[in-house]
């Protein structure tokens, strides 16, 4: 699904998210269909509003006074709103990419993922007198792992800058207003990916996007309908929304009305290639099984570098039970990118079935040592004290 993160492809169910969620954002409009959204099968449900999403509850205002209590503040302590996030939550700050949140509840549970804390960040900046706006990080197609879904993920961060401020009737103006960015996820701001703006508007589209996601995981139809109709409802112009409520057609039987909203979505992105996996999926469960695979071949080979893409399809393995392949995969996707824990947890997990204790234990430490998440960690860590305790015995 267009992170997190719908069709199966490959053998897994893909929904595009933006936990981190993604496409390609349209220099000019395209001429949209919105009657293709609609379908009285599903029942429509209420959804946050932006103000709902986006607001600061009392709690969270009167800390923030509080802790800004020595005058207005300037961009110099814009540093602060990262701390101010860590020592005021009732969590320690971590990104979990099915913790779609509004901004209070961000506040109160800081085990968010991307897009709800930087949109925690952007109502706090606001708050202060900052100027905030979203950028779009171009991060490698991404996929997540939940409840059998392949999600599709993205990343977005936010840039802080001083607001114009007037003294009397002059006016103090900057020509390049200093800024920050503040970015929640420790790989962004180690790598220089390309960014792109985005509004607040299709922060919010893809807030609805994720919610959806997650609906669509719990086959919640009725809740993911009303969700990704929201997502369009707000920002027409994007694919991923359109490409998410196609999928939610396609599982529920409205065939060609999925296929006209597939095309659609790729009439907004000609390039979004969640959507074509999803469509060639769709071909083939239509009986144009050569459409399908024509699509699905280029998508394999435009793909065979990404070495997320590669643990994907070493998952796929391993759910068929193909050992030999998935470790062929997961070997693949080390030899791309030998910084991923991803890879060798994966490898892990094919020794472990194999029977090979010592060396599930060996990949599952490098997972481990690689992992930069507090969760991954504790995670890799709890598999590693249960493997210890296996081979004791």
């Amino acid at each position: 699904m267009q992170n997190l993160k719908c069709a199966f492809v490959f053998g897994a169910l893909y929904v595009s998210l933006f936990f981190l969620t993604g496409c390609n954002s349209t220099q000019n409009e395209v001429k949209v269909n919105t009657d293709l959204s609609k379908n009285s099968f599903f029942e429509e449900h209420q959804v946050e509003t932006q103000s709902d999403v986006f607001r600061l509850d009392s709690k969270v205002t009167s800390k923030l006074t509080s802790y800004f209590n020595d005058g207005p503040p300037h961009l110099s302590q814009a540093q602060a709103l990262m701390q101010f996030l860590v020592d005021n939550g009732e969590a320690s700050l971590a990104y979990q990419s099915n913790a779609n949140l509004t901004a209070s509840e961000a506040f109160s549970n800081l085990n968010a993922n991307c897009l709800s804390l930087s949109i925690l960040a952007y109502s706090l900046s606001e708050f202060l007198g900052f100027d905030g706006h979203f950028q779009r990080v171009h991060i490698p197609e991404y996929w997540d792992q939940t409840q059998g879904y392949s999600l599709l993920t993205g990343h977005v961060n936010l840039v802080v800058s001083e607001a114009n401020r007037s003294l009397g009737a002059a006016h103090v103006l900057y020509s390049k207003p200093k800024s920050i960015t503040i970015d929640f996820d420790p790989n962004s701001r180690e790598q220089n990916f390309p960014v792109s703006s985005i509004s607040k508007k299709r922060i919010l589209s893809m807030f609805y996007s994720n919610k959806g996601a997650m609906a669509l995981v719990r086959k919640d139809f009725d809740m993911a309908y009303s969700y990704f109709k929201a997502a369009i409802n707000t920002d027409p112009q994007y694919s991923g929304a359109w490409g998410n409520l196609a999928i939610v057609f396609r599982v529920n039987g409205f065939m060609e009305q999925a296929e006209e909203v597939y095309q659609q979505a790729l009439a907004l992105n000609p390039g979004n290639s969640n959507v074509l996996g999803n469509l060639a999926l769709l071909y083939k469960l239509t009986n144009r099984e050569a459409a399908g695979e024509q699509i699905l071949a280029r998508l394999d080979n435009k793909r065979k570098n990404n070495p997320y893409y590669q643990i994907v399809k070493g998952n796929d393995a391993l759910e068929a039970n193909k050992l030999s392949d998935a470790l062929a995969y997961f070997r693949q996707a080390k030899k791309l990118d030998s910084q991923m824990h991803d890879s060798y947890f994966g490898m892990a997990r094919v020794y472990y079935l194999r029977g090979e204790i010592e060396l599930a234990k060996h990949y599952l430490s490098k997972a481990y040592k690689q992992s930069n998440f507090v969760h991954d960690r504790n995670r890799y860590q709890g598999k590693l004290q249960w493997l210890q305790a296996v081979a004791k015995n």
